[in-house]
Formats: structure tokens, C-alpha cells, sequence
């Protein structure tokens, strides 16, 4: 504990200095004021006793020990007033460092490549570090109280040597085994925790599906509250499990540490008893000496629960660190280079590339050209590649082997952000996200008070009937769940995915499975658009609907992620390979 709670007190103390400065540095004053006054009124009730069992009449002594109380009374005024400051610094800074430790761990999140959610353990450390954040609101406080315990502890550390250097080695043996109960403790629970991670990550997910409104018809209809109750109670039970088989280990650390504490403090009175009854020390040191150890012992014992605690804290907050530098590490580190507004050529050069734990490669040895202008469609079965192949054009994953090239600039040595202001994805999973149906069209693009590109978007998409009839129109909340907020179908929040592709007016459009939840008029206007708006820019269609690949210059067939054909629709459709296979099944009805 010892070792490791310097470099906690300070990285503490910078993250504080860097949000809230004024709070920082009150903060801690309040702390050397606290523990400065707690000296002063200890001091000054040793100096108080000494008068009041002195010799000489009542009132000869308490007038004398006058001025002592005074400055009790006053030093005791500005304890209370420097710990409600304190308590204000602390609330002005822990909020903003819990804040500024919650959206470095999402800004982080989103930052990594995309092939870091692939790797094993990626949750379960992202897990861990969403304790870490939760725990960074702790921190201060426990550090507030830590410091103050210890300038208290130093102070009448100091008073009670000075009545006799006995006393404090036999203070500090009281507290030590507490100290070591705290830290095994905190140990243990660690522990517990981090075998739990992984059983608390997936009951966070499963509780999320189940509860879901939008997947609540599916959970009735299929009679699933059984079958899901039951897994959501075996996974608590086995967290349940792990933690109760640590509850006797923490009851003999806990129990072994009071019963040596209890003896050393035996040992501290018997002592003090032992030195007034031989005349070692004056009966008004002695009285002065009773309430010395008691203040010290507290200051002790707070020293101790708090740095505990510190320590405690201080074992998430590491994971949250160790996945923010994980994080880091697995940031894009591409390059600096940038696409220009205008793209004309894309080129694949035997790509490569194999999922993170696979033995075959999702895309083996792929290459290609696309031009401006042309809509190339790519299909195959399941698993083929089509997704993945997808990802790579657009720089979302990077190859292992062989080149991605945008206009001769390979996708390996540039800004991604540069390359991802050039595409327009629709991915085959697309959120539905709880926001404005404005800020759903306009997603990540810069704010405009003009609404009428947003509308040009809804009637390409053939959305305008419907969010006309919406509550606000485009200010309306899509969040059924929300106050005010209202719901869209299936199809109608792809069309309005497909609309914020269209608002984007990027080079690069990618559209995965774009209109598998979409009625055939809907189907019809999305296609209808692209081929309208083809010619100046790339365009790629994934998708199992053979029939709309008809609109296609080019066609690629993937197989075990490899192209094994590719020409036009009628080409391909009668040279009797897996393409031609593949419509002859979606017709065969």
C-alpha cells in the first residue's frame, strides 16, 4: 500500500489540477488547515489540562487555562469551516473527474481499430475499465480524507511523543494490523471481481436483449422469459458463487487483524496506566496523554481506512488505465497522408485479410479496380467475405497482406478521418439511434440550420409522408422509450439510414443488405436514387437480392473469401457458375 499510493495520490492530484484548479488547490489547503487546527487543539488541551489539575483554587485554574480553551474553541471554529470548504472543493471537482474519466474510456472505445473488438478479451478488459470509471468518483474523496487523516496523524503523532516516546511505537502496532487486514481485504475483493468480469459482462448483455423494448414482441412470442430468466439466474448465481466462497477468507483476515489490533491496544492503555501509576508521568500528562491517544488512534485508524481504501480504488483505476493505454496503442497510427475531395480510382492489390483467433482467411488474395462512376455489386453465401471485403475498401479495417489505394494513396499510410469524410456507409447492422429524426439524418456531419438538404434526403428515400405525420416532424425524438419520443418500423428506419448516406454526398457510397427490411416501393426508391446519383461517384452494393444487382456494371461473386466470378448480371446469371446457382434458388419458390 505504502508503495503504490504515492503515484495514486499523484495522478490524482494532476487529474484534478487539469480540471478544476481553483478546487485542486482549495482542496488541499482545506486538508493542511484541518490538520493544522487538529494540532492546535490537541496542543492547546495538553496546555489546558495541565492548569486545570493543577494546584490552587477552581477559578485560580480555569482562569489560567483560559486562554488554552480559547484557542481550542477557535482552532476547533476553523476545523469546521475549512472541512465544509472541503466538502465544497470536492464536490466541484469529483463530478468533472468522473466525467473526464467516463468520456476518455468511450472516446477510446471508439477510437480503436475496428479489428481490436475481434480480439480475445477486449470486452472483458473494457469491462473492468467501466468499474475503474465508476471508481474515479471515489478517489478524491478518498485521497481528501487519506491526506487529512495524515496531517492530523503527523500532528498528534508530534503532541504524544512529546508527552512521552513510548506511546507512539505503541500506536502505530495497534493500527498496523489493521492496516494489513484492510489491503488482504481489498485484495480479496479484487480478486473475486476479476474472476467475475466476464460472467458480469455477458449478464449485462443478456439483461440488456431481454429487456429491450424493441425485441420484447420476440421474447412473448416465442415463449423465451422462461429460457432467459433461467440463463440471467444461473449466470448470478454463479457471480454469487465466487463471491460467497470469498466471504470466510475475508472473515479471517478481518477477524485475525482486530484480535492483534486489540492486543497492541491492550498493551497501549496497560502501558499508559503503568507510567501514571509509577510516577513516570504527571497525573495532568497522563489526563493530557488519555486524550492524545485518543486522537491519535483515530487519526491512525482514518490513516489507515482511507489509505485502504486509496488502495482499493487504486486496483481499478489501474485496469481503467491499462485499457485506455491498450487503447492508445490500437488507435489508428496510419499516417498523416489525405484523400482529396475527388476520387476516381479505388485499387485492391492481393488483399489479405484474417480475423483475429481464425484459421482461414476472411479475404484471401482479392484485387480489383473501381472507377468513379461505376456501381459494382458483390455477392455470395454466408460468409463468404462480402462484409469484410467491404470494410477494407473503406479503410475500416486495414489488410494484413497487399494494398487498399484511393487514387494512388495507399489507405495503410493515411489520416483515416480524411478517408472516412469520403464514405458513406449503410451497414447490414445499422443503429437505430435515440436522437432527433434531424441528427439521424445528419449524423456526424457538421451542424447547419438549412433543412432543406434534410428534406432532400427524407424524399429520396421516400420519408417525407411519414415524418410529416410525426409529433415534431424532424425535431421529433425517435425513442419510444423516452418522454415525447416516438417509434419507426423496421423499414423505415433502413430508409432513413439510407437517407443519411444520401445527405453525406461523399465520393465513396457502401451500402450492406441496404433494403432487407424495406417493402418493395421503399426497395424501389433507395435503387432508383443510387443509379440516379451513380455517375459521380463509387458505388457498392452487398447484398443477398439477386434482382437488384441488375443495376450493376459489375458484379463479384465471393467464395470462402475469394472472387471466383465477376462480369455483368446476364454474363454471369448464364455461364452456369455458383452466380448463375444462386438465382436459380431465390427463383425456385
Amino acid at each position: 500500500m505504502c508503495r503504490r499510493l504515492p503515484a495514486v495520490l499523484g495522478h490524482t492530484a494532476r487529474r484534478a489540477w487539469a480540471v478544476d484548479r481553483t478546487g485542486a488547490v482549495l482542496l488541499v489547503g482545506c486538508q493542511l488547515l484541518t490538520g493544522v487546527s487538529a494540532a492546535v487543539v490537541l496542543a492547546f488541551t495538553a496546555r489546558a489540562m495541565t492548569h486545570v489539575l493543577g494546584t490552587g483554587s477552581v477559578s485560580e485554574r480555569l482562569h489560567a487555562a483560559l486562554p488554552a480553551l480559547i484557542a481550542v474553541t477557535a482552532a476547533a471554529a476553523v476545523g469546521r469551516v475549512s472541512g465544509a470548504l472541503s466538502s465544497y472543493a470536492d464536490g466541484r471537482v469529483t463530478p468533472l473527474l468522473t466525467t473526464e474519466a467516463d468520456i476518455a474510456l468511450v472516446e477510446a472505445v471508439c477510437r480503436v481499430e475496428s479489428s481490436a473488438y475481434a480480439q480475445d478479451g477486449f470486452a472483458d478488459r473494457q469491462e473492468a475499465a467501466e468499474v475503474g470509471v465508476t471508481r474515479t468518483r471515489l478517489m478524491v474523496q478518498d485521497a481528501q480524507r487519506f491526506l487529512s487523516a495524515l496531517i492530523r496523524m503527523l500532528a498528534a503523532s508530534g503532541v504524544i511523543t512529546a508527552l512521552h516516546p513510548l506511546m507512539l511505537p505503541l500506536l502505530l502496532l495497534a493500527v498496523v494490523p489493521a492496516g494489513v487486514g484492510a489491503v488482504l481485504s481489498a485484495r480479496v475483493d479484487y480478486e473475486t471481481h476479476y474472476l467475475n468480469v466476464g460472467d458480469r459482462n455477458v449478464r449485462s448483455m443478456m439483461r440488456w436483449w431481454a429487456t429491450y423494448s424493441r425485441h420484447g414482441d420476440e421474447v412473448r412470442a416465442n415463449g423465451m422469459t422462461g429460457y432467459l430468466v433461467y440463463w440471467y439466474r444461473a449466470l448470478s448465481r454463479r457471480i454469487d458463487e465466487r463471491t460467497l466462497a470469498a466471504a470466510p477468507r475475508l472473515l479471517r483476515i478481518v477477524l485475525a487483524s482486530s484480535a492483534l489490533g486489540g492486543v497492541f491496544l491492550l498493551g497501549t492503555w496497560a502501558t499508559l496506566a503503568w507510567l501514571a501509576a509509577t510516577g513516570r508521568v504527571a497525573l495532568p500528562v497522563a489526563a493530557t496523554a488519555v486524550v492524545a491517544v485518543q486522537t491519535t488512534l483515530a487519526a491512525l485508524s482514518q490513516f489507515v481506512i482511507h489509505g485502504a481504501a486509496m488502495f482499493h480504488t487504486s486496483l481499478y483505476l489501474a485496469d481503467m488505465r491499462s485499457f485506455l493505454d491498450m487503447a492508445a496503442e490500437r488507435a489508428p497510427k496510419r499516417g498523416d497522408l489525405t484523400i482529396d475531395e475527388q476520387v476516381d480510382e479505388i485499387r485492391l492489390d492481393e488483399v489479405v485479410y484474417q480475423y483475429p483467433g481464425k484459421s482461414e482467411p476472411a479475404v484471401g488474395g482479392v484485387s480489383l479496380t473501381l472507377r468513379r462512376g461505376e456501381i459494382l455489386a458483390i455477392v455470395g453465401e454466408n460468409g463468404s467475405g462480402k462484409s469484410t471485403l467491404a470494410k477494407l475498401i473503406t479503410g475500416i479495417l486495414l489488410a494484413d497482406k497487399g494494398r487498399v489505394l484511393w487514387d494512388g494513396t495507399d489507405l495503410a499510410g493515411a489520416d483515416p478521418d480524411s478517408v472516412w469524410r469520403r464514405t458513406a456507409l449503410v451497414p447490414q447492422n445499422f443503429a437505430c439511434w435515440p436522437l432527433r429524426v434531424r441528427e439521424n439524418i445528419t449524423l456526424g456531419q457538421p451542424r447547419t440550420f438549412d433543412d432543406e438538404p434534410v428534406w432532400q434526403a427524407i424524399d429520396a428515400v421516400g420519408m417525407r409522408e411519414a415524418i410529416e405525420k410525426l409529433p415534431h416532424q424532424l425535431d421529433t425524438l425517435l425513442a419510444r422509450e423516452l418522454w415525447g419520443g416516438a417509434e419507426l418500423s423496421g423499414g423505415q428506419w433502413q430508409r432513413l439510414v439510407c437517407g443519411r448516406m444520401l445527405y453525406r454526398r461523399s465520393p465513396l457510397l457502401v451500402l450492406d443488405e441496404p433494403t432487407s427490411q424495406m417493402d418493395a416501393r421503399g426497395e424501389h426508391a433507395i435503387f432508383l436514387e443510387v443509379k440516379r446519383i451513380a455517375a459521380e461517384r463509387m458505388t457498392i452494393v452487398v447484398t443477398h437480392q439477386l434482382e437488384n444487382v441488375r443495376l450493376a456494371d459489375r458484379i463479384l461473386v465471393m467464395d470462402k473469401g475469394r472472387v471466383i466470378e465477376q462480369g455483368t448480371y446476364e454474363d454471369l446469371a448464364h455461364a452456369g457458375g455458383l452466380f448463375a446457382e444462386l438465382v436459380a434458388l431465390s427463383q425456385d419458390r
